[in-house]
Protein backbone atom coordinates (compact mmCIF):
# COMPACT_ATOMS: atom_id res chain seq x y z
CA UNK A 1 0.00 0.00 0.00
CA UNK A 2 2.78 2.44 0.85
CA UNK A 3 4.70 1.49 -2.30
CA UNK A 4 1.67 2.29 -4.47
CA UNK A 5 1.28 5.66 -2.75
CA UNK A 6 4.95 6.49 -3.39
CA UNK A 7 4.53 5.59 -7.07
CA UNK A 8 1.46 7.81 -7.41
CA UNK A 9 3.30 10.71 -5.74
CA UNK A 10 6.27 10.17 -8.07
CA UNK A 11 3.93 10.21 -11.06
CA UNK A 12 2.38 13.48 -9.89
CA UNK A 13 5.83 15.05 -9.42
CA UNK A 14 6.86 13.97 -12.93
CA UNK A 15 3.71 15.50 -14.42
CA UNK A 16 4.43 18.71 -12.51
CA UNK A 17 7.99 18.74 -13.88
CA UNK A 18 6.61 18.32 -17.40
CA UNK A 19 4.33 21.31 -16.86
CA UNK A 20 7.29 23.43 -15.73
CA UNK A 21 9.22 22.33 -18.81
CA UNK A 22 6.24 23.23 -20.99
CA UNK A 23 6.34 26.71 -19.49
CA UNK A 24 10.08 26.87 -20.34
CA UNK A 25 9.30 25.89 -23.94
CA UNK A 26 6.72 28.66 -24.26
CA UNK A 27 8.58 31.44 -22.42
CA UNK A 28 12.18 30.32 -22.96
CA UNK A 29 14.60 33.16 -23.46
CA UNK A 30 16.48 31.39 -26.26
CA UNK A 31 16.16 28.47 -28.64
CA UNK A 32 18.72 26.25 -26.86
CA UNK A 33 16.70 26.62 -23.64
CA UNK A 34 13.61 25.45 -25.49
CA UNK A 35 15.43 22.45 -26.96
CA UNK A 36 16.75 21.49 -23.54
CA UNK A 37 13.26 21.75 -22.04
CA UNK A 38 11.88 19.59 -24.85
CA UNK A 39 14.54 16.97 -24.18
CA UNK A 40 13.72 17.10 -20.48
CA UNK A 41 10.05 16.50 -21.27
CA UNK A 42 11.10 13.39 -23.21
CA UNK A 43 13.08 12.13 -20.23
CA UNK A 44 10.19 12.85 -17.85
CA UNK A 45 7.82 11.05 -20.23
CA UNK A 46 10.08 7.98 -20.21
CA UNK A 47 10.24 8.05 -16.41
CA UNK A 48 6.49 8.48 -16.00
CA UNK A 49 5.82 5.61 -18.41
CA UNK A 50 8.18 3.41 -16.40
CA UNK A 51 6.49 4.36 -13.11
CA UNK A 52 3.09 3.71 -14.68
CA UNK A 53 4.33 0.32 -15.88
CA UNK A 54 5.45 -0.61 -12.37
CA UNK A 55 2.15 0.65 -10.98
CA UNK A 56 0.20 -1.65 -13.33
CA UNK A 57 2.58 -4.63 -12.85
CA UNK A 58 3.13 -5.09 -16.59
CA UNK A 59 6.01 -5.26 -19.05
CA UNK A 60 3.89 -4.03 -21.96
CA UNK A 61 5.26 -0.48 -21.92
CA UNK A 62 8.94 -1.36 -22.35
CA UNK A 63 8.74 -1.05 -26.14
CA UNK A 64 7.04 2.32 -25.75
CA UNK A 65 9.82 3.50 -23.42
CA UNK A 66 12.44 2.51 -25.98
CA UNK A 67 10.54 4.22 -28.80
CA UNK A 68 10.14 7.47 -26.83
CA UNK A 69 13.86 7.42 -25.99
CA UNK A 70 14.91 6.97 -29.61
CA UNK A 71 12.53 9.65 -30.90
CA UNK A 72 13.58 12.06 -28.15
CA UNK A 73 17.25 11.60 -29.03
CA UNK A 74 16.67 12.07 -32.76
CA UNK A 75 14.53 15.14 -32.13
CA UNK A 76 17.15 16.72 -29.88
CA UNK A 77 19.90 16.14 -32.44
CA UNK A 78 17.72 17.54 -35.24
CA UNK A 79 16.84 20.67 -33.27
CA UNK A 80 20.48 21.19 -32.30
CA UNK A 81 21.59 20.93 -35.94
CA UNK A 82 18.84 23.32 -36.97
CA UNK A 83 19.94 25.88 -34.37
CA UNK A 84 23.61 25.50 -35.33
CA UNK A 85 23.34 25.48 -39.14
CA UNK A 86 19.83 26.60 -40.02
CA UNK A 87 18.99 23.32 -41.79
CA UNK A 88 18.61 19.78 -40.57
CA UNK A 89 19.70 17.94 -43.72
CA UNK A 90 22.37 19.51 -45.91
CA UNK A 91 22.17 18.86 -49.64
CA UNK A 92 25.43 19.19 -51.49
CA UNK A 93 24.96 20.19 -55.11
Amino acid sequence: MIFKTVLVIALCILVLAMLFNLYRIIKGPSSPDRVQALDSIGINLIASTAVFSVLLHTHAFFDLILLIGILSFIGTVAFARFIERGVVIERKR
